[in-house]
């Protein structure tokens, strides 16, 4: 089985961190998005990897090269932000109608992925939503079989939204149904969605079956990208920090402070992720993500997201105040 990973969207939603670096390699919990992705496919098996990149994607596949020089990886280029469905169908070739399981990538989840990948027919990850208007849906019957797929509808009729999983053993039919979609400009909201593709093939009669996911986590926006920081930091094993680099300071776990990274008379955590070779001086920081390189002094954070190589000067005061006195900053 091959998996195919998009990689090419421009993450809007994330600036102003994806003006300078793919939204796929935003750092959570002491790696980028993407590396949680591609670990958890190694660990199930999968080694063949299909990567489907555009915006400032030779960084993507600078990193992939690096870091995972023991799989085997093909980098298709979408050069122009037609939607899912047309990425996907530009990997035919890559593809050549074998098994493959489509992950989105900037999508972190909690799946059985052996139960997946063996599973007899194609299958798509869901979740219950409250507000499923912003996602692809997905109607079943009580076999939990899939009738019926709709992108981003305004009514919606199923509180099911994908989440991004796919395993697809029908192929070929898929590109067909791609193809027949881009020939005849079949889109939605503009684009040629995934999602239409697959319905086109549940009305060819085609099975999907339905897995639920434990936890699904799309971090294409900075709150929800924090939140998926801090719980996967408190499910982490990390290693110790080097104690010479870290000088008088209180640390409260959960925490990862990267390789070469220097804190001095600072208190860090609780859910802070630091990334390599960054630099703290006198700073309070909580429930935040630090990138490789920053430079932080006298910086007090709570629910922040600080890109690689920012810096950052706080204020100090000098007070001298009288009885009864109240000064608020906030």
């Amino acid at each position: 089985m091959k998996a195919v990973i998009p990689v090419a969207g421009i993450g809007t939603r994330l600036r102003p961190h994806t003006h300078t670096q793919p939204k796929s390699l935003i750092p959570v919990a002491g790696k980028p998005i993407l590396a949680h992705i591609v670990d958890q496919l190694v660990d199930a098996g999968i080694t063949d990897i299909i990567f489907i990149i555009g915006y400032l994607g030779d960084k993507i596949e600078e990193y992939i090269t690096k870091n995972y020089p023991h799989i085997q990886t093909t980098f298709v280029i979408q050069t122009t932000g037609k939607g899912t469905g047309h990425a996907i169908w530009l990997a035919k070739e890559a593809i050549n109608n074998d098994e493959i399981l489509i992950i989105f990538g900037d999508t972190i989840c909690e799946v059985n992925w052996q139960e997946v990948i063996n599973s007899p027919n194609s299958t798509l990850g869901v979740k219950k939503v409250d507000d499923p208007r912003q996602f692809g849906v997905a109607e079943v019957n009580e076999a939990r079989t899939i009738v019926r797929l709709v992108e981003k509808p305004a009514i919606p009729k199923s509180n099911l939204a994908l989440v991004g999983i796919y395993k697809i053993k029908e192929t070929d039919q898929l590109m067909n149904c791609l193809q027949n979609n881009i020939e005849n400009n079949v889109k939605t909201q503009n684009e040629f969605h995934l999602t239409d593709a697959l319905m086109c093939m549940v009305s060819m009669n085609f099975v999907f079956d339905t897995f639920k996911v434990d936890s699904w986590f799309d971090c294409g926006k900075k709150d929800i990208l924090l939140q998926t920081n801090q719980l996967l930091l408190k499910r982490g094993n990390f290693k110790p920090t080097n104690s010479e680099l870290v000088n008088n300071c209180i640390i409260i776990s959960p925490v990862f402070i990267g390789e070469g990274t220097k804190i001095n008379n600072s208190i860090i955590g609780p859910n802070v992720s630091i990334g390599e070779n960054a630099f703290i001086e006198s700073s309070i920081i909580k429930e935040s993500i630090i990138g490789p390189y920053a430079e932080l002094y006298n910086a007090v954070l709570h629910n922040s997201l600080i890109g690689n190589d920012a810096s950052l000067q706080g204020t100090v005061h000098s007070l001298n105040l009288g009885d009864s006195a109240e000064i608020n900053f906030s």
